[in-house]
């Protein structure tokens, strides 16, 4: 019987052997890159700008796939409940990583679901005005919402989205009166600015600044408390008048939890090499977007749990609502 039973030990494990040598070496499919948002808005075209060299790094093809909604919770839910096989990946922003789960503790995932691979981005914000409203500064806005109180809009690319919370730390700091109006993602946010059913933004650069470029959007400032070379020739906050206000946004890799060590290091270091692609920083350039990096996942999820506390306490001093 004890024969038998190392006979048994010995093929269970040949087997074994067997069926990891066969197993195909990571990745052997195209792997889905899932956005939160609307094509057009900033998100997307980060996505869009890394796909063809983090393709070229992981060898098979990246299936960008716009999942709009609850300021990206449901892209978000989706990644989480995925098998945790490397095969799907969530690009995202603080809403739905710190944001979405203050606001709304009933979510289906919580950051707890995700594991962090690494950042791929990092922005301001621009604020910027249809020209018709004759607003053309920072200065102008607040003394324009202050002499009509609650008559401006401003458009936001969902609720619990930077936009939307960069609108509410001006609120903030102001007192000034003026309205969220919620879309589902940057594009959409803009057009309604254009067209004049809103009267402002709080957009990220991909969204706003080819408008800008076009003269159909005025730009006012940008988010930061300096000027940055990513948007020439618009003011920072201090020189807007508004030295106190500062807010960035970033975008980031995320996988379901459980997902293999060694696969969250090849997906690391394949975004690693497409966002040094001169190409990729050169795209995101010319959107007002930086190519950033973190050293490790171990670093981006050290960096999320401070960043967290920055975007919690706005949420509950602004007392941001779902609606």
């Amino acid at each position: 019987m004890k024969t038998l039973g190392i006979a048994v030990a010995l093929f269970l494990g040949s087997v074994g052997l067997d069926a990891a040598a066969q197993a195909p070496a990571y990745p052997a499919k195209p792997v889905r890159l899932v956005v939160g948002f609307t094509p057009g808005g900033a998100a997307d075209y980060v996505a869009r700008s890394m796909s063809e060299p983090l393709s070229k790094a992981l060898g098979q093809p990246i299936v960008i796939e716009n999942r709009p909604g609850a300021g990206s919770s449901i892209a978000a839910d989706l990644v989480a409940k995925s098998p945790p096989d490397g095969y799907t990946v969530l690009i995202a922003s603080p809403s739905s990583i710190s944001v979405n789960p203050a606001l709304n503790p009933k979510l289906g995932y919580s950051m707890r679901d995700l594991t962090p691979i690494t950042l791929v981005s990092s922005s301001p914000l621009v604020i910027a005005a249809n020209p018709a409203t004759g607003i053309n500064s920072i200065q102008d806005l607040i003394a324009r919402a202050k002499k009509e109180p609650g008559v401006l809009n401003y458009a936001s690319a969902g609720n619990g989205s930077a936009p939307h919370l960069g609108g509410e730390l001006f609120i903030q700091l102001t007192g000034v009166k003026i309205k969220n109006i919620p879309f589902r993602g940057g594009g959409p946010a803009v057009q309604s600015v254009i067209a004049g059913d809103t009267q402002v933004i709080f957009g990220t650069p991909p969204s706003v600044m080819p408008m800008i470029q076009a003269g159909r959007l005025r730009a006012l400032a940008v988010s930061t408390r300096e000027r940055t070379a990513l948007v020439p020739g618009v003011p920072g906050m201090a020189e807007a008048g508004l030295p106190e206000y500062a807010i960035e946004f970033w975008y980031g890799l995320f996988v379901p939890v459980g997902t293999p060590p060694a696969i969250i290091r090849k997906i690391f270091d394949a975004a690693t090499a497409a966002m040094q692609e001169p190409s990729v920083k050169a795209a995101l350039a010319r959107e007002g977007t930086d190519a950033t990096l973190s050293q490790s996942p171990e670093q981006f999820s050290t960096f999320l749990a401070e960043d967290a506390k920055f975007w919690v306490k706005l949420v509950k001093d602004a007392g941001v609502k779902l609606e």
